[in-house]
């Protein structure tokens, strides 16, 4: 009973104190682990990356890819400067690079170190597509998506310790509850977290791409070829991600904010 308070009160005081502001919704956010630890083991991760994989330097699509960043990162320093955010990227050390790899895929690691593959280029096809998935992954990355990762993932641990610790007496019970709340806890609570980012992010981007001076409708169309790259996706409630059918249908629901919030900076015109 003793241990059981005593999880309960640490499970109360983290929400109670280790909490950050998304300077995008207002919304408090999960910050169990701070960005002081996050960002020294994200740099160093990725430049181990970049030394274990062929990084594409110099080329017309290594230097998009550059230009499309600096554009993104500059509207996100706009946008959280009008806002009452200035100085928000002070830590962040932008860094764009294009990586030699079939993968369809793009990342941003906390900090605003970024990863475009060669194997997402034919998807894209053009400047306001890479600026699509560019918003798309800076957004993760100001939203503070991967903190908020794991400190759920630490408050789904100290719900894993409390509930063996209050079924100690009862194996029979304790080994049920191990059964069931792995499953329970990723389908009921970190799948719809991590869709609930993604669908964030997206929304983020959408209005970075449309202030960088790019058509957020670009993100739509990058949508539609991805679910035309078919892959046998899980069901929505089984994935990450939302579906395709999803974010097209969200992404075109929030293309008009996003033009309307670029206007506030000037922005009157819209690269496709």
């Amino acid at each position: 009973m003793i241990y059981k308070k005593t999880l309960s009160l640490l499970a109360v005081m983290a929400f109670a104190i280790a909490c950050s502001t998304n300077p995008f919704t207002g919304k408090k956010t999960l910050a169990l682990v701070p960005n002081s630890q996050i960002l020294p083991m994200a740099f160093e991760q990725y430049n181990q990356f970049l030394a274990e994989n062929k990084v594409v330097r110099g080329t017309a699509d290594a230097q998009m890819i550059q230009r499309v960043g600096q554009k993104i990162a500059k509207a996100s320093e706009r946008y959280l400067t009008a806002n009452g955010y200035a100085g928000y990227l002070k830590n962040y050390r932008w860094e764009y690079n294009l990586v030699q790899d079939e993968a369809v895929n793009a990342w941003c690691m906390p900090g605003g170190k970024i990863v475009f593959y060669t194997g997402i280029l034919p998807v894209t096809q053009n400047e306001a597509g890479v600026a699509a998935v560019m918003g798309h992954e800076v957004a993760h990355a100001l939203a503070n998506h991967g903190q908020q990762r794991m400190s759920a993932a630490q408050l789904q641990q100290l719900g894993a310790v409390a509930g063996n610790l209050a079924l100690a007496k009862n194996p029979e019970n304790q080994q049920m509850f191990n059964q069931y709340y792995g499953v329970g806890t990723q389908v009921g609570v970190m799948l719809p977290f991590s869709r609930s980012n993604e669908s964030e992010a997206d929304k983020i981007g959408l209005t970075l791409m449309a202030i960088a001076g790019y058509e957020p409708m670009a993100a739509a169309e990058l949508w539609q070829r991805m679910k035309q790259q078919g892959g046998g996706a899980p069901p929505e409630i089984l994935s990450t991600h939302p579906s395709s059918d999803t974010r097209i249908q969200n992404i075109k629901s929030w293309v008009p904010t996003a033009k309307a919030e670029a206007r506030k900076y000037g922005v009157t015109s819209f690269k496709k």
